[in-house]
């Protein structure tokens, strides 16, 4: 029996180093995903309010689920270190877990940006329509026109028939340059066509959003299939542990 134990030292071991090192990487792709959701939350929110009427709740899912993983990310290099069989056997149910939910939002994401053109069209051309240049999809709108160097929906006549154009002409967001762009030009549709940009917005949004929803699913997808090894691992170890009763302090 002490001879049995002896020989199973060296797997165990292993088994332990190779689960410390997963446990961390693991950990390191929670601040991925953390930082992924920050990241979706201030750079594409303006693009999501243009999609949906209200606020999108992906980013708060991937930060809540990358901050999670970090915690437990933590937990599983506590529980490698013990060595006690019950919590590895949790730490394997939970990095089961975390597969389910990254695979659902991987899919999700990636269903959604084939999904986007026809959705954003109309909400975008409402935008447009019903621009005041102070409600928050106004606001989104100067913002998507200043970042992409774009104007309207198609192209700058988009503005003709909104109903902020006899009143306010063509949106500043549109213009190449604000000193000289005053509102005067701006109201007057031959003078503004020399003064804003020429694309039109949908394209490029379209483009930033579909592009930037890939990169998104594809890490997702990346992180949610590593979980296996961590998965396989922990289960390995638990056993070992358990069939030979030996216990790591």
């Amino acid at each position: 029996m002490a001879h049995s134990r002896m020989e199973t030292k060296p797997v165990i071991f292993c088994l332990k180093t190779l689960l410390l090192f997963y446990s961390f990487i693991f950990w390191v792709t929670g601040v991925v995903l953390l930082s992924v959701g920050l990241w979706w939350k201030f750079m594409l929110g303006p693009y999501m309010l243009l999609i949906s009427s209200a606020p999108s709740n992906a980013p708060y899912v991937l930060t809540g689920t990358g901050a999670a993983i970090v915690l437990f990310g933590l937990f599983g290099c506590f529980a490698t270190c013990r060595g006690r069989p019950w919590m590895l056997r949790l730490y394997a149910a939970f990095l089961s877990l975390v597969f389910m939910a990254e695979l659902i939002a991987g899919i999700s994401g990636f269903i959604f940006r084939h999904e986007i053109k026809g959705t954003l069209l109309t909400t975008y051309s409402d935008a447009v329509m019903t621009y005041d240049g102070r409600d928050d999809r106004s606001l989104a709108v100067d913002g998507v026109q200043r970042r992409l160097h774009c104007c309207g929906v198609y192209n700058y006549t988009s503005w003709f028939s909104s109903v902020y154009f006899p009143v306010g002409g063509v949106p500043a967001s549109c213009c190449v340059s604000l000193s000289d762009c005053s509102g005067a030009d701006l109201k007057n549709a031959t003078l503004a066509a020399r003064k804003v940009y020429k694309q039109g917005c949908y394209e490029l949004v379209t483009s930033v959003i579909e592009s930037n929803m890939g990169i998104i699913a594809g890490v997702t997808f990346g992180i949610a299939f590593s979980q296996f090894i961590g998965m396989s691992l922990a289960c390995c170890l638990s056993r070992f542990i358990n069939a030979n009763q030996y216990e790591m302090v």
